[in-house]
């Protein structure tokens, strides 16, 4: 069985000291929420996560769900993990009090999402979409579906999903045949076959709120003429209850690598009844508003994951014994040493922990973003943070969910062979945190957004609201005594990724396969040096606390020398991906296809 902890303490350094929890109480609708109430949420979804999710994920993973007539079960604890999951409130979260919801901040609420992957990420895609579709209705729908349907999803009671795909468009959605012929009284019937719906159908709602990607009769070709519609499973009567069943079927699951507990349908519409979400033609945009949440969301499943495969690992090496430390024994009263003295095995530990510990950083910088960009009353600060969720919702994204599956297959290393068995739950892990590098557009398609619209938007405009705060916190840091050689190491990186968007900038420009041809370098350089940022950052606020007197000594030493860690044995890799970067394109393109 996998090990799993809330890490508690890394998300109070995090939310409190690292980005200012206290801050928050000046933004609108936070006026009441201390750090303390947010310790105490965190707290209690860590009971949620430990209890209650995390029982349910090995068993799911062997049963998955079944189909049967038309209806998806979930597998078995599945729907009582559910209850007690809405019961508690947490589907409420981080939604508008005007629907029920409690209007806790993005900050708090990412760290909660983080629990709830790390203990079971099959069962976070239900809560996950729902919350997706709410944030696309709340944003564009009509005050009518708004009233009718928001106060049902927030308090769990219904479910929401997203419709895109279908057999013949995936990335390119402009190939898209779903259609929808108005109807007189201002609905719409709405006729199509869509793939890989997660929670496309299940038992643990009473309802489900489709939201689908269709063309109108006379909608222009390619992605110009997609609208989005909302379907119900069921349709609502007067009273707002569930009434007649709509024209949506599930005609098959899909048995997938990993998250088997999540239903991943493929989903037949006949005639079925649709509302229009915001305006014609304009459903990509609008599900973009979606999208972009799920794509955050999905970096954090990536980190999730991470999180449990360092616990188990850690665990695992501590009571694992095999041969004697290279320095010599260092447990001689036993017949060998645990594993953990290996250097190898630290090399994989604490890159895991890097990892993990640099995304959560990162990862609760943009969360702050988020809820500057929605709360503040200052216009400007809106914008730039605008501006900030944009260029870095594709490395989130992506470089999360990297560095997740990259962190489960170190984790099971470290077991060895019994990694690669099922009794551990290392196995399911790895092949739980694959599909997050493919769902909510793959991470090549990340790159591509990140390099091809995100760089040149405003002429850089984006760019500045990441380059502009580190080159400061460096000029800052840099001479400092005790610091300054690690903040000297982010400098050389930064020169790295400034030399690379230069080139980006001079070549892409001219010839789009060279931009494609780096982007994914790119990402992941990018993306190295933003976690560096948060190491630094985090580095100086440790080696601030650790000169005042205090019981957390132990945790402040713990985060410089994993900062340094990540600095010389992490970071240097920037170097490599600034060379692959410059060498073009021409040894990928060139290849004639036949040769393939």
């Amino acid at each position: 069985m996998q090990t799993y902890k809330a890490p508690l303490r890394d998300m109070r350094f995090v939310l409190h000291e690292l980005h200012d929890s206290a801050a928050l109480s000046r933004l609108r609708g936070l006026e009441d929420i201390s750090p303390e109430l947010m310790d105490s949420i965190l707290e209690e979804a860590a009971k949620v996560a430990e209890e209650i999710l995390l029982p349910t994920n090995a068993p799911g993973d062997e049963v998955g769900c079944v189909l049967e007539n038309g209806v998806v079960r979930t597998p078995k604890g599945y729907k009582d993990a559910y209850n007690a999951f809405r019961d508690g409130g947490w589907t409420a979260l981080a939604s508008d009090p005007k629907y029920g919801g409690q209007g806790l901040p993005e900050s708090l609420n990412k760290l909660v999402e983080e629990m709830i992957c790390s203990a079971n990420l099959a069962f976070s895609l239900y809560p996950g979409l729902t919350h997706g579709a709410y944030q696309a209705i709340a944003s564009h729908a009509s005050d009518e579906l708004k009233d009718l349907y928001l106060p049902k999803m927030v308090d769990g009671t219904w479910s929401g999903t997203m419709c895109l795909t279908e057999n013949n468009a995936g990335t390119d959605l402009g190939l898209l045949r779903t259609r929808a012929i108005p109807q007189d009284d201002g609905t719409y019937k709405i006729t199509g076959a869509k793939i890989f719906i997660s929670a496309g159908e299940h038992d643990l709602t009473e309802n489900i709120v489709h939201l689908v990607l269709a063309r109108l009769p006379d909608a222009p070709a390619g992605t110009r003429g997609i609208s989005m519609f909302l379907v119900p499973k069921f349709i609502p009567g007067a009273d707002g209850r569930p009434g007649p069943r709509n024209g949506v079927v599930c005609t098959a699951i899909e048995h997938k690598m990993g998250i088997k507990g999540s239903s991943t349908c493929q989903l037949q519409f006949d005639d079925a009844t649709g509302w229009l979400v915001g305006d014609a033609n304009k459903g990509l945009a609008t599900m973009f508003t979606m999208m972009n949440s799920e794509r955050l969301s999905v970096g954090i499943q990536g980190l999730g994951a991470a999180e449990t495969s360092y616990q188990s690992a850690v665990a695992y090496a501590r009571d694992r014994i095999q041969g004697r430390s290279l320095s010599g024994a260092k447990h001689p009263d036993k017949p060998a040493d645990p594993i953990i003295v290996h250097p190898d095995v630290r090399r994989m530990l604490l890159t895991i922990r890097s990892y993990t510990e640099g995304c959560r950083a990162l990862g609760g910088w943009v969360a702050r973003q988020l809820d500057e960009m929605d709360r503040s009353d200052d216009p400007d600060i809106r914008k730039q943070a605008e501006d900030f969720t944009a260029l870095m919702t594709p490395v989130v994204k992506a470089l999360f969910t990297d560095l997740g599956f990259e962190a489960t297959n170190l984790g099971l290393q470290v077991y060895g062979g019994h990694g690669y068995i099922r009794d551990h739950g290392m196995e399911q892990l790895v092949r739980d945190a694959r599909i997050a590098l493919i769902y909510e557009g793959t991470n090549g398609v990340q790159a591509l957004d990140l390099v091809g619209r995100k760089l040149p938007q405003g002429a850089g405009r984006l760019l500045r609201t990441f380059f502009h705060p580190l080159g400061d916190f460096i000029e800052r840091n840099k001479d400092d005594v005790q610091l300054g050689g690690m903040v000297k190491g982010l400098e050389k990186a930064f020169g790295a990724l400034q030399l690379a968007t230069g080139h980006l900038a001079a070549t892409g420009m001219a010839d789009p396969e060279e931009a494609g041809a780096a982007a994914t370098e790119y990402l992941r350089l990018f993306g190295l040096v933003a976690l560096g940022f948060m190491w630094a950052r985090s580095a100086v606020v440790a080696a601030e606390k650790l000169a005042q007197p205090g019981d957390d000594a132990g945790f402040y030493k713990a985060k410089l020398t994993t900062a340094r860690f990540y600095m010389e044995r992490v970071l240097p890799q920037v170097g490599g991906l600034l060379a692959s970067i410059r060498a073009g394109k021409a040894a990928m393109m060139e290849m004639d296809e036949a040769a393939f």
